[in-house]
């Protein structure tokens, strides 16, 4: 091993800077997911979802959620890694106030099935369910301004066949790094 492979080599760094570093690299992987998009009414179809759940399958419940933490603390101050054009706390206000929060329990539940959920359609069921947790408080949310009715309407039903796409796609993905891991 040369100097320099030996000075990158992150098995070596603290665990603390370890995990700082997944978690700036995560919240950037979910900000480059939300620009990431398919237009599409009320809001746009992103990767973010899928992202949320390959974090906190891959880092974990509790730094999988931290980094989700991060990414929603970083949106609240200002800084433009949300799917729109704005941020602040106006945008954590509007329509897609309660999806954003749902990454949360979605990545910390993620993180938690990983320890024991293996092969593709577990794995996919893993992540329908995780992507049910992202949805129920954006549901909520809009079923606040909008009704149960309409909030399901637009808020679940348009983005069903995305987001078993998306849940496939990142259990593939996760099978995948389970079976190369082996």
């Amino acid at each position: 091993m040369t100097n320099l492979s030996r000075s990158l080599d992150i098995a070596r760094l603290p665990v603390a800077a370890k995990t700082a570093a997944m978690i700036i690299g995560g919240s950037l992987a979910l900000a480059v997911s939300a620009k990431v998009q398919v237009p599409f009414w009320p809001v746009p179809v992103t990767m973010q979802s899928m992202v949320v759940l390959l974090i906190g399958y891959s880092f974990g419940s509790r730094i999988g959620a931290a980094t989700v933490l991060a990414y929603l603390a970083e949106g609240l101050a200002g800084l433009p890694v949300f799917a729109g054009a704005l941020a602040g706390p106006a945008y954590l206000m509007g329509p897609t106030g309660g999806f954003l929060l749902g990454f949360v329990p979605a990545a910390w539940f993620a993180g938690w099935v990983a320890r024991d959920v293996r092969g593709l359609f577990p794995t996919s069921l893993a992540m329908i369910a995780g992507h049910v947790l992202l949805f129920v408080p954006g549901v909520v949310w809009l079923a606040v301004s909008l009704g149960w009715t309409k909030a399901i309407a637009v808020g679940v039903t348009p983005f069903l066949l995305a987001t078993l796409l998306k849940s496939g796609l990142a259990a593939a993905l996760v099978s995948a790094f389970q079976t190369k891991a082996r």
